[in-house]
C-alpha cells in the first residue's frame, strides 16, 4: 500500500478498482439472462426451473446485503471486501463447470452472497475515502455510471459470450477480473472499520433480518409463477413480515444491534432509501421489457439486442458524469426530482411501442431519455443516502441503499412480469395475434413502470430534506460539509 494513500492518484486508483467490482457485481444480475436458453439446453433444465439460475443470485444478494454492510463496519471494510470477491470469483468458476442445475443454482447463490459482502463494503470504502462534498459527489458519479451502465452492458456481454464462446463464459469471465481485484485490493485499499467500542455481534438480529429479507425476495420472485394470491405466496409473505417485525423488536432491545435504528433519524437517508427502492423497481423492469420487445417482437438476436443497449448505456454514463457538478450546484433533491421525471417520461414513451415497429422509431429515443434520467437518479440518490452519516455508519448506510435498490429490483421485476404476462395471455385468449398480444403486454407494463418512476418523483419531493440538500450543495461548493443531515 502506498504511503501517500490520500493523494489524488491513490484515491483515483482506489475508485477504479471499486468501480470495476461494482460493474462485475451489477452485470451478473443480467449477463445470465441472454444465456438462459443455452443453459437450459446444455444442462437439461426445464423452462419452469430455468428462472432460478437468475433468482438464486438475486435471493442471496438481496438477503445478505444488510449483513454485508454491517460486517464491513465491524470486521474491516477491506477484509470483508476481499472475502466477498473471493467467494464471488470461486463461485463463478464453479458455476461455469456445473454439470447440472443443482450445482449451478448453488454456485449462483454463493455468487450472490459474495456480491452482498463485496458491494456494500466497496461503497463504504468510497464513502470513507472521499471527503463529503464535491469530492465524494464526483466519486459517486462514477459509481452511479458504472451501476447503471452495468445492467445494460450485461445484456451485450452475455449475448456475445454465449454466441461465440458458450454459456459457461458468462460465468468464467468473472474469474480473471476477480483474480485481478484480489491481487490489487491489499495493495490499493486501506483498511478501515467502525471505531465503536462495542464489538459484540448481534446473532439473533442477523438471523431474523437475513431470513426475513431472503424470504421476502423469494416470495416476490416466485409470485409470478405461484400466483400473487396463492396460499404459498401469502404464507411466505406473512412469514417474511413476521421475521422483519421480530427483527425490529430484537434490535430495539439489543445491546449491540446489527442495525442501530438511530441511523433512521436522518430524514434524508430514510427518504433516499424509499426512492432507491422505486428506482430499483423502474430500472430492472425497463431492462427486462426492452430485452423482450427487441427479441420477441422485433426479432433481434442476442447480440443485436445487446448492441441496441449501447445508446442507453452511453446516456446513463453521460448523465451520471454531469450529475456530479449539478448535485454540487443545485443539490441532490433537485437533481433527483428532475432525473426521475425524465425516467418516467422515457418509460411512458416506451409504452408507445408498436408490433411492427423498429429500433430507431420505438427504442432509440426513449432509451436516451430514460438513460439520462436513470444516470442522474442513481448518482443523486446515492449521494443523499450517505449524506450526514458518520464513518462508523458508512457500511450500514451503503448496505441499506444497496438493499433498497436490490429488493426494489426483485419486486419491480415480479410486478412488471405479472402485468405483461396477464395482459398478453388475455389478448391471446381473445384471438389476438402473437406480436400484437406481446406488444400490448409490454405497453401495459411500461405504463406501470412509468407510474413507479412518478411515485419516485413524489417520494423525492416529500421525503428528502430540502434543507439537507441546500446545505450539502452549499458546503460542497466550498469543499467541505459541516452540516449533519436531519
Amino acid at each position: 500500500m502506498s504511503k501517500d494513500a490520500t493523494s489524488p492518484r491513490a484515491k483515483n486508483t482506489t475508485l477504479a478498482l471499486l468501480a470495476l467490482t461494482q460493474f462485475v457485481v451489477v452485470i451478473d444480475g443480467s449477463i445470465v439472462n441472454v444465456a438462459l436458453p443455452s443453459i437450459g439446453q446444455a444442462l437439461h433444465i426445464t423452462q419452469d426451473s430455468l428462472s432460478w439460475v437468475v433468482n438464486a443470485y438475486i435471493l442471496t444478494f438481496g438477503g445478505f446485503l444488510l449483513l454485508g454492510g454491517r460486517l464491513a463496519d465491524l470486521l474491516g471494510r477491506r477484509r470483508v471486501f476481499i472475502i466477498g470477491i473471493a467467494l464471488f470469483t470461486l463461485a463463478s468458476l464453479a458455476g461455469g463447470l456445473a454439470p447440472n442445475d443443482v450445482w449451478l443454482n448453488t454456485a449462483r447463490a454463493v455468487q450472490g452472497l459474495g456480491a452482498a459482502l463485496a458491494s456494500p463494503a466497496a461503497l463504504s470504502i468510497v464513502t470513507t475515502t472521499f471527503k463529503e462534498g464535491s469530492e465524494r459527489n464526483r466519486a459517486l458519479a462514477i459509481w452511479g455510471a458504472v451501476a447503471g451502465a452495468g445492467g445494460a452492458a450485461g445484456v451485450l456481454l452475455g449475448g456475445v459470450l454465449t454466441q461465440y464462446l458458450g454459456w459457461e463464459w458468462v460465468l468464467f469471465v468473472n474469474v480473471p477480473i476477480g483474480a485481478f481485484i484480489l491481487w490489487q485490493a491489499p495493495l490499493r485499499l486501506q483498511e478501515s472499520r467502525s471505531e465503536a467500542d462495542e464489538k459484540r455481534f448481534d446473532i439473533l438480529g442477523t438471523i431474523t433480518v437475513t431470513a426475513g429479507l431472503a424470504l421476502l425476495v423469494y416470495t416476490v420472485v416466485d409470485a409470478s409463477s405461484a400466483g400473487w394470491s396463492s396460499t404459498a405466496t401469502l404464507l411466505r409473505g406473512a412469514g417474511a413480515i413476521v421475521l422483519l417485525v421480530a427483527f425490529v423488536i430484537i434490535e430495539q432491545r439489543a445491546a449491540s444491534p446489527l442495525v442501530p435504528f438511530s441511523i433512521f433519524r436522518l430524514r434524508t437517508l430514510r427518504g433516499a432509501n424509499v426512492v432507491g427502492l422505486l428506482v430499483g423497481m423502474s430500472l430492472i423492469s425497463m431492462f427486462f421489457l426492452i430485452t423482450l420487445y427487441l427479441q420477441q417482437v422485433l426479432g433481434f438476436t442476442a447480440v443485436q439486442a445487446g448492441l441496441a443497449y449501447l445508446p442507453l448505456s452511453v446516456s446513463i454514463i453521460l448523465a451520471a458524469t454531469f450529475a456530479s457538478p449539478l448535485v454540487t450546484r443545485l443539490g441532490f433533491k433537485t437533481i433527483s426530482i428532475l432525473s426521475l421525471t425524465l425516467l418516467a417520461a422515457g418509460l411512458f414513451w416506451f409504452a408507445q411501442v408498436s408490433p411492427d415497429g423498429s429500433f430507431v422509431v420505438d427504442v432509440l429515443g426513449p432509451s436516451i431519455l430514460a438513460g439520462l434520467g436513470l444516470g442522474g437518479a442513481l448518482v443523486s440518490i446515492t449521494v443523499a443516502a450517505v449524506t450526514g452519516t458518520t464513518g462508523q455508519q458508512a457500511g450500514l448506510a451503503s448496505g441499506l441503499i444497496n438493499a433498497s435498490q436490490q429488493i426494489g429490483g426483485a419486486l419491480g421485476l415480479a410486478i412488471i412480469a405479472s402485468v405483461a404476462n396477464a395482459s398478453t395471455d388475455t389478448a391471446l385468449r381473445n384471438g389476438t395475434n402473437t406480436a400484437l398480444a406481446l406488444t400490448g403486454g409490454f405497453h401495459d407494463a411500461f405504463l406501470v413502470g412509468g407510474g413507479i418512476a412518478l411515485l419516485g418523483v413524489v417520494a423525492a419531493a416529500v421525503l428528502i430534506s430540502s434543507r439537507d440538500s441546500r446545505e450539502h450543495a452549499h458546503a460542497a461548493r466550498h469543499d467541505g460539509v459541516d452540516a449533519s443531515a436531519r
